[in-house]
């Protein structure tokens, strides 16, 4: 059999409100989108007593056995819903720790394959307890589509939205999600308790913000010094840090802008990531 190919696109979150805790856990909501950058996973059935996972590529580097991919395929099998083994490539183009959900959308994708596929069946109510285990951002990668992550932990879906050209910049190091999230003292107003298409404007969503971005901003003078140098560059809509960090994403309205900057960016800061994109 031969490796069928799947796509794994970055996430990002144009806007995130802490709103609450409950049983330990923070409660969000957000605005999600999904980019043209992506993790490409290579996929087939082999005959072995063991599943084969393999990471290689830009960010492959320290990526544990106790990985995404591996906890999806344990718990399908605790579950008894997978029988056959898999032998798993994933060329890593999106990098770890910087709130772009790679090695979560990893895991999603290939569930989205064995759930179409019908090689596993399961339910809406199985689908939430495997996603959960995972990793909270599973669920988000399943339809990869722009996403409300409403306070109530529910997940509206919006096709055709306006699509905003994106430069990714990322410094040598990436943010704790569990160090960024235990400083959080103040939580929001829930502002997505009625989701609609009209949040993805570009109105509104200049009015929005990242609750965790000051807290990384506090930590790191590095990423203050990066946001404030995005700002000023080749006049983009807005600029805001995606998830817990350590990305910043620039928004543009044309590529010709997202391409100038990306250039310029990658001239100022040679020892960075950055990579122009745009939501899909």
């Amino acid at each position: 059999m031969n490796f069928i190919k799947i796509k794994s696109h970055a996430k990002i979150n144009l806007a995130l409100n802490i709103i609450g805790k409950s049983n330990g856990f923070h409660k969000i909501e957000s605005l999600i989108a999904f980019i043209d950058l992506h993790d490409v996973i290579l996929l087939k059935k082999i005959k072995s007593k063991k599943h084969r996972i393999i990471f290689y590529g830009k960010f492959s580097k320290n990526i544990n056995s106790n990985n995404t991919v591996s906890k999806l395929f344990k718990i399908l099998e605790k579950k008894k819903l997978l029988g056959q083994k898999f032998y798993v490539k994933i060329d890593k183009k999106i990098p770890q720790k910087a709130g772009l959900g790679g090695g979560s959308i990893n895991a999603a994708r290939i569930l989205a394959y064995l759930i179409e596929k019908k090689i596993i069946r399961v339910n809406k109510k199985q689908i939430s307890e495997i996603t959960t285990y995972v990793g909270s951002d599973v669920i988000l990668g399943l339809k990869p589509q722009n996403s409300i992550l409403t306070s109530k932990n529910k997940i509206k879906k919006f096709k055709d939205c306006k699509r905003l050209y994106t430069l990714i910049a990322k410094p040598s190091f990436g943010c704790s999600t569990k160090y960024i999230y235990s400083k959080v003292k103040k939580f929001d107003k829930a502002k997505f308790k009625k989701p609609s298409r009209k949040m993805f404007d570009i109105d509104f969503l200049k009015k929005m913000s990242n609750s965790l971005e000051k807290i990384a901003l506090n930590k790191f003078s590095t990423l203050k010094k990066i946001r404030d140098y995005l700002n000023n560059l080749h006049n983009p809509i807005f600029v805001r840090m995606t998830g817990s960090g350590s990305a910043l994403v620039s928004y543009y309205y044309s590529k010709k802008q997202c391409d100038a900057a990306q250039k310029q960016f990658s001239k100022d800061y040679k020892k960075y990531w950055c990579i122009s994109s745009k939501t899909i």
